[in-house]
């Protein structure tokens, strides 16, 4: 049976108050020596606190939820850039004393649900699309503190934080371009007039314009952040289109992707085709040929994150703007000058 303060109350001889200020650090009005006495019962009958309880007592929760898209009710994706973003948020709020729920949203009613039901203090949004971040009301968000993660919506509801996207594409197109490359390619998911994906593309298009390489559409490709997608597509571009020197993508799992599908086909990488992934996650090192990147300051993207939802909980002004962190090229094995 679970110790309660009521039980430790009884065996020190102190009210109930005394023990719940002990035991919360309130400490300065009790003695030395009652408090000792006190946490020494508290040791030995092995009274964990109780959470829900102080949550009630201090009218937060301690929670902060992290809400990504799911492709349907039945199942959650999670791309290893998110792993990598889960373990750093939880990191972070822990150092807090915050704890991490994670909550997959097939559904846009979803959200709502996640923000109120939960009793968060807080949530992160990674990964929805812009046009779904516009659409979050007081209605639905409530006092919640919201950072929306890799955003471009300008929701005042929502504090964003995200990195260089138009910079990093710029980063990749560039190295390609001097290295000799004029026929480049870009892959990504699909995009609308706003998002990172279009920030990335116009960094791309940016630097071919730069270089005189006329813009090329058959050249830029909608295709979906999975290896599958990447292999389907290396093995199309392939086929297809010959001309290809080097690609630009979006994100590393589709980067090894079209690596996959382009040596099945017979091209070599980097021999034939250059391939530049987006993220530098933890597998961009470890697979063979290692993966040309562009690199993210995750750690710092997580930090900040946690900063401006505990800025916002505590009253502080809204930033004047999104917060939108470096990034920077790392060259390892996938990317070299064109063959003659």
């Amino acid at each position: 049976m679970a110790v309660t303060l009521k039980d430790i109350a009884a065996e020190a001889g102190v009210s109930l108050m005394t023990v719940s200020n002990v035991v919360n650090g309130k400490q300065a009005r009790v003695s030395a020596a009652t408090r000792d006495r006190i946490m020494r019962i508290v040791e030995d009958r092995g009274y964990v606190p109780s959470a829900s309880a102080r949550s009630l007592a201090a009218k937060s929760s301690r929670l902060v939820g992290l809400l990504v898209p799911a492709e349907d009710e039945a199942s959650l994706t999670i791309s290893p850039h998110t792993v990598e973003v889960i373990g750093m948020l939880e990191r972070e709020l822990r150092r807090l004393d915050y704890h991490l729920m994670l909550r997959g949203i097939a559904h846009r009613a979803e959200i709502t649900e996640a923000l109120r039901s939960w009793h968060l203090d807080g949530a992160v949004l990674l990964g929805f699309l812009d046009a779904e971040i516009d659409r979050l009301n007081v209605r639905t968000v409530g006092d919640v503190a919201l950072v929306a993660m890799d955003c471009y919506s300008e929701n005042p509801l929502a504090l964003g934080v995200r990195s260089d996207d138009f910079g990093g594409a710029a980063l990749a197109t560039e190295h390609l371009a001097a290295l000799g490359h004029r026929r480049i390619a870009f892959a990504g998911p699909g995009f609308s007039a706003t998002g990172v994906v279009r920030r990335r593309f116009e960094g791309y298009r940016h630097v071919l314009g730069e270089h005189g390489i006329a813009y090329d559409p058959e050249l830029v490709s909608a295709v979906e952040i999975t290896r599958g997608d990447g292999v389907a597509y290396g093995r199309r571009l392939a086929r297809e289109r010959p001309d290809v020197t080097a690609v630009v993508t979006t994100a590393d799992l589709l980067a090894i992707g079209t690596v996959e599908g382009l040596r099945a086909e017979g091209r070599s990488v980097p021999g034939d085709v250059s391939v530049i992934g987006y993220d530098d996650a933890d597998i961009a090192a470890y697979v063979t040929p290692k993966l040309t990147t562009v690199a993210q300051d995750l750690p710092g993207k997580a930090a900040e994150a946690v900063r401006l939802m505990m800025g916002r909980l505590a009253g502080d002004a809204r930033p004047a703007a999104a917060t939108t962190l470096p990034v920077r090229l790392v060259e390892r094995e996938t990317a070299a000058p064109p063959r003659s």
